[in-house]
């Protein structure tokens, strides 16, 4: 950012969490279009972070700034998952009170939580006790029949008097049952009105929104109601967005990033993790929606598909489907 430039929040824009798709090779690809979006992990639960013989953690912190999502309502739990991400360098830790999957309802957490903004409070404040590092709270604006605005006010008051500063907030409300965590995205109807009234009505938090949002001028038109964007699957199928985000939202200076730059930006990472065993595929099936709207797309997308997986594809398969591609 130029000496000139204002302080931004750091939420301005962030890429939201979503299971399978917010991995770190697809958070380094991302990093390549903008310096400044906050990228968020897939949610992790806690009992993965504690249990499981894969490292969950595991990232480039030249993908910072990254915040963690993470799920669960075990306040120690949440603590100690929260002080591992410090140590590890993760920016922000977020808790996710907005997925509705039966699976994570399940497990006791997800949108689940708005019922219960004791704990959520209880979860926050034990996290926010542990590390100095941003504690944040992705929610809806209601579950079920718990969609009024008082319902919504009352849950935010409870959790901001333990602490929580920073609120995501997708503007639809969840039905814990009968839609499926698809359906849950579509269906229900976007009150985006009601997530300006919450910043209007707790003026000293930030408000970040998110939920159907696609271009840079719906992001700069929400901007002057909220603090923050939140942008989802228009971000990963049409990575090409990201690369106006650092010149539209927060420097005139800053350059427009192409699709073809950000690929070919990520030639050594790609290099450096097939020598580490990481097979071509699981970098560059993120990758696949970079050239939307150009000319050569549908063969990019063709020919990473067909070779990427086969054994020993390496960074030649990548620069062929690019020779494909007019920008």
């Amino acid at each position: 950012m130029s000496q000139n430039q204002p302080h931004f929040y750091r939420g301005r824009f962030a890429v939201a969490p979503m299971l399978d798709w917010t991995t770190r090779h697809c958070r380094y690809f991302h990093r390549q279009f903008s310096r400044h979006a906050l990228l968020y992990t897939e949610m992790v639960t806690t009992q993965a972070i504690i249990h499981a013989k894969y490292d969950h953690l595991d990232f480039d912190t030249a993908e910072n700034p990254v915040a963690l999502q993470l799920g669960g309502s075990d306040p120690e739990q949440l603590q100690h998952c929260a002080q591992l991400a410090q140590q590890r360098g993760y920016q922000e830790i977020n808790l996710n009170v907005g997925c509705p999957s039966d699976r994570v309802q399940n497990g006791m957490f997800g949108a689940c939580l708005m019922a219960n903004a004791e704990l959520v409070a209880e979860c926050v404040q034990q996290m926010q006790s542990a590390v100095h590092i941003p504690v944040t709270v992705k929610t809806r604006i209601g579950i079920d029949d718990f969609d009024s605005y008082d319902f919504l006010c009352d849950f935010v008051q409870k959790v901001h008097q333990a602490g929580c500063q920073e609120f995501i907030v997708h503007a639809r409300k969840a039905w814990l049952s009968g839609l499926s965590p698809k359906q849950n995205r579509e269906i229900p109807p976007l009150n985006y009105e009601r997530v300006y009234q919450l910043k209007q009505d707790f003026p000293h938090l930030l408000i970040s929104i998110n939920g159907g949002i696609k271009t840079t001028e719906e992001m700069q038109q929400h901007l002057k109601y909220v603090d923050g964007v939140m942008v989802g699957r228009e971000a990963y199928q049409n990575p090409a967005l990201l690369g106006h985000i650092d010149h539209t939202l927060f420097d005139a200076n800053a350059p427009i990033i192409t699709p073809r730059q950000a690929v070919e930006n990520m030639f050594p990472y790609i290099e450096q993790q097939l020598s580490q065993g990481v097979y071509l595929n699981h970098i560059v099936r993120h990758m696949l929606g970079a050239f939307q709207h150009c000319k050569g797309a549908r063969q990019w997308r063709r020919y990473l598909s067909e070779n990427a997986y086969k054994a020993g594809a390496g960074i030649d398969v990548v620069e062929t489907a690019l020779g494909f591609v007019e920008e």
